[in-house]
């Protein structure tokens, strides 16, 4: 019975994903095309060449197709590219944490708070970040803060939705 609620859970995660991140990620099955190991950041080929359009523009389309470890490495070079460019961290800290890589989302979330504060979209994807991890104090915290800060926001409205029943679930 545990099991079907945490797959309830990752069903309705899921069904945000793209809603949490107004942006644009590609895998079948358990093995990605990044590579076997679902956790690895892609190595793109001649990435230094792309520029910073270019390179976010590829970021949005591979985190829309679920191919994280691509746009990991896409957002990583926008914000190498753009440092004070917060799309570039917002996109990679929720490539990261797609990823599992909760390491390294939490480094590019604390530099996104110092980059730009924190505003509505920065609390909820920390709080989204602390749903994936099943830290779901945390998560409900994020997520309050983000909703003080625009009462009005569905994505906020939705993830405390999915957190609620997760916690009933749990």
């Amino acid at each position: 019975m545990g099991q079907y609620r945490f797959s309830m859970l990752k069903q309705g995660l899921f069904a945000i994903t793209l809603a949490v991140v107004p942006l644009a990620g590609c895998s079948t099955g358990n093995v990605s095309t990044y590579g076997g190991n679902p956790s690895q950041v892609a190595s793109i080929p001649n990435i230094d060449a792309l520029d910073a359009g270019s390179a976010l523009t590829q970021a949005r389309g591979h985190f829309q197709n679920n191919d994280f470890g691509y746009s990991a490495a896409l957002y990583k070079r926008v914000v190498e590219l753009t440092p004070k460019n917060p799309e570039g961290y917002i996109g990679l800290g929720a490539s990261y944490d797609r990823l599992r890589r909760f390491d390294l989302s939490d480094r590019v979330y604390a530099s996104l708070f110092k980059l730009s504060g924190g505003t509505a979209q920065y609390y909820n994807n920390l709080g989204y970040s602390y749903m994936l991890r099943g830290d779901l104090a945390n998560a409900l915290a994020n997520f309050k803060k983000a909703q003080r800060l625009d009462p009005e926001n569905v994505v906020v409205a939705n993830n405390l939705k999915i957190l609620a029943g997760a916690s009933r679930s749990a």
